[in-house]
């Protein structure tokens, strides 16, 4: 069987060969009529693009990079899948990299990708990243860089995010509605941008309804389970212990199970809970968790879409603007 190349498609098209290489690319050159004449005749002769061929042509490896600071959150495993999603359409390969909330490990990895072997990446910092220079150096080197849930504010550079005051807000005002008056939040390192964003929330919604704001009812969390399941089972064991608690990410939450179990409280009588998950299993748990849930699938294709348009010479916008996602208030057993 002949295999079928771009000077027959031409041909019988009756075009040129840059202009069905260009429409098989979705060049903003090319009109939709024409594109859609060529991807209909591609599809029919079963053309079969050669990605090998053409990133030796244009000097590209056709990989992404996704840096990420954890896997245990459901969040980044659900995001990985919408960009991957979108690096297959392309004919892309995508490489991972874990950074164990690790600044040093961040500033390592950002550094070996300067080296050419990925034309792109896809970012969430680690919770302890201060210096950025190593993601300054990226931009330097004219590789495009995309932020997405926990991103750098000083580095012009596009960001997926979600709406994560508001969302702090309503998880607060939630509660409160639910008839909680110590409502105490489990926060995440206070270097990133959406601890600040989801604190504010908080403290705004106590405000907004004349909650008295306690320092105590706020537990900085850190990398250690171990540290943090102290901490959490310190707050519920105090005589003032909450009636409610926020959890600005999932394992925490899970964490609140767990230590309510241990010391023989109940979910929701005793202590009502939600946090910020993506758990498929979060209606399932006994009893079920109330969420602020994040459209984390479409946060990583997104994220992934506005990276290929930069790679393509498709991005439009200014390359500091945010695209935000709400996320939604998921009401479940624990905070009834």
């Amino acid at each position: 069987m002949n295999t079928v190349n771009l000077k027959q498609l031409a041909k019988e098209l009756n075009v040129s060969v840059s202009t069905v290489s260009r429409a098989l690319r979705d060049s903003w050159e090319i009109s939709t009529p024409t594109k859609q004449r060529v991807f209909e005749l591609a599809k029919k002769m079963n053309f079969q693009p050669n990605p090998y061929a053409s990133s030796l042509r244009k000097h590209r490896s056709r990989t992404i990079a996704v840096v990420i600071p954890e896997v245990a959150n459901n969040f980044f495993a659900l995001a990985i899948k919408g960009i991957e999603t979108i690096a297959r359409e392309k004919g892309y390969h995508v490489l991972i990299y874990l950074t164990n909330e690790d600044a040093g490990e961040e500033m390592s990895v950002a550094t070996s990708l300067q080296s050419g072997r990925v034309d792109g990446v896809i970012l969430s910092l680690s919770g302890h990243t201060t210096d950025i220079r190593h993601l300054v150096e990226l931009q330097q080197r004219n590789i495009p860089l995309v932020f997405f849930d926990r991103v750098c504010d000083s580095i012009g550079a596009p960001r997926v995010v979600t709406n994560d005051y508001e969302s702090g807000f309503v998880a607060t005002e939630h509660l409160i509605r639910a008839g909680c008056r110590r409502i105490a939040h489990l926060a995440i390192s206070m270097e990133l941008s959406i601890s600040h964003k989801r604190m504010k929330g908080y403290t705004d919604g106590l405000r907004r309804y004349d909650q008295p704001f306690d320092d105590g009812m706020v537990v900085h969390c850190e990398d250690s389970d171990e540290e943090n399941y102290k901490k959490i089972r310190a707050l519920l064991s105090s005589p003032d212990r909450p009636d409610g608690i926020f959890a600005s990410v999932e394992k925490l939450a899970v964490q609140v199970y767990h230590v309510c179990r241990e010391l023989g409280l109940d979910i929701p009588r005793d202590v009502k809970v939600i946090g910020f998950s993506n758990l498929v299993t979060a209606s399932l748990l006994n009893p079920a968790l109330t969420t602020i849930s994040q459209p984390a699938y479409d946060m990583g294709k997104e994220a992934a879409t506005i990276l290929f348009r930069r790679l393509e010479k498709k991005y439009i916008l200014p390359p500091e603007d945010s695209v935000i996602l709400p996320a939604k208030l998921e009401v479940r057993s624990s905070t009834i």
